[in-house]
């Protein structure tokens, strides 16, 4: 799954290896000390000849031995590495990559069932470690990753044949450690779910209302969609939060106007529902802003007032450090939105290289303090995908850099980035 060799990282220095190498080395060390106390333990097989007197003694040596081999193994499951403490191990090995958790999940029974379960991103949740990576669909069926922290591209399995979901309409969402799969199968909506922790693909939950189309964001464990058609083709106005602790669906207040083809953020601690179309023909320039809780949305005029078009993508939007921006894919521009003054401000120029049509195709999403632009230029004879990156900074303009490059199809099918 996993490409080229692993080095730990710092999620306070992305770009330094130097100082998390200590946490691996610390652990690795400890690991082989623990081990190889306990082989000095394990009592040796020499052939000697024996009384009955002998042969007892041994036996009651070899049950104490089998009982002191079951207790290290139990303090190796609950001290993870016995010389430091459970604490302490949590503390090392929440700080390595997440890269390296396949690894790591292999020195012992401790460390797989600490990163099998999912505990060890509760444990990074809690202390503001996230390492957010990018996951994208170019081609049907198939999903890759890339990690920005090691310039790593990692490739999905692939996800399980069903010739109806694989050419409907398809929405993604990462939450937790769940990537999860919008579509449809003959009439009916279905959810696919691929888990970090499994590196598989398995049926997801349904929606209590299922649609397609619809406007989506996630924090942290949890996240909402709004709007969407449902299998009949009707636009819904219905809002739902999604657990991913609990893999549960819970129906929201809705918003004030039914939409589908819009799009969502989180900003501020607060959702909002930005664009889209009320009908066929109709487009929305408003957003709503959906108050957790108060559980109540309250309209927003001329959100998305000239971000898209009636044919076009919905609006291609993205918020790093609380501020919203966009990227006007028929103008080539990057625009922030002044949540003061309820207006856009265009701040520069898109990357020249990747192309769209009408916004198909292209994907624009925050990654971390980043903004990112994924997406191809027109070629003849095979795809080239690239991965562009900016960090905005108040009063710079933008300043585009290629981050990933790989042969590939150009068109983005899906996109979504998860943070755990």
């Amino acid at each position: 799954m996993l490409e080229g060799q692993s080095c730990l990282i710092s999620r306070a220095l992305p770009r330094s290896c130097e100082q998390e190498s200590k946490w691996a080395y610390m652990t690795r060390h400890l690991l082989e000390r623990t081990g190889n106390k306990r082989s000095l333990d394990v009592v040796s097989g020499i052939h000697t000849e024996t009384t009955d007197k002998d042969r007892r003694k041994q036996e009651k040596s070899a049950k104490l031995t089998n009982s002191s081999t079951s207790q290290s193994n139990w303090r190796e499951s609950n001290n993870l590495v016995g010389a430091i403490g459970r604490d302490n191990s949590i503390s090392c090995l929440m700080r390595c990559s997440r890269s390296d958790y396949g690894a790591l999940a292999s020195l012992n029974r401790g460390f797989r069932s600490l990163i099998r379960s999912g505990e060890i991103y509760k444990f990074r949740h809690m202390n503001s470690i996230t390492e957010h990576w990018i996951y994208f669909s170019c081609n049907v069926n198939e999903w890759e990753a890339y990690d920005p922290y090691r310039a790593r591209w990692i490739n999905l399995p692939r996800m399980p044949h069903n010739e109806c979901f694989m050419c409907s309409d398809k929405e993604s969402l990462a939450v937790g450690t769940e990537l999860l799969v919008f579509g449809k199968e003959v009439t009916a909506h279905i959810v696919l779910r691929y888990s970090i922790l499994t590196n598989s693909w398995s049926p997801g939950v349904g929606m209590n209302s299922p649609r397609c189309l619809f406007g989506s964001a996630s924090f942290g464990e949890k996240a909402i969609v709004c709007g969407g058609s449902d299998a009949h083709g009707a636009i819904l106005s219905s809002a739902e939060l999604y657990n991913s602790e609990t893999r549960t669906w819970t129906t929201l207040p809705s918003m004030n106007r039914p939409r589908k083809m819009c799009s969502g953020v989180f900003m501020d601690n607060k959702f909002y529902v930005i664009g889209g179309m009320a009908s066929n023909t109709e487009l929305l320039t408003c957003g709503e802003e959906f108050d957790p809780e108060r559980g109540t949305w309250r309209v927003i005029p001329n959100m998305s007032l000239g971000l898209n078009g009636a044919s076009g993508a919905p609006p291609l939007v993205a918020v790093v450090n609380n501020e919203l921006y966009a990227a006007h894919y028929a103008r080539q521009e990057v625009r922030k939105y002044d949540k003061e003054n309820f207006v856009w401000i265009t701040l520069g120029r898109l990357p020249e290289t990747p192309v769209s049509m009408n916004g198909w195709g292209l994907a624009f999403r925050a990654c971390g303090e980043q903004l990112i632009i994924i997406g191809g230029p027109r070629a003849l004879g095979g795809g080239v995908i690239e991965l562009h990156s900016w960090i905005p900074k108040e009063g710079e303009i933008p300043e585009w850099k290629m981050i990933a490059r790989k042969q590939s199809g150009s068109f983005v099918y899906n996109c979504a980035v998860m943070g755990c």
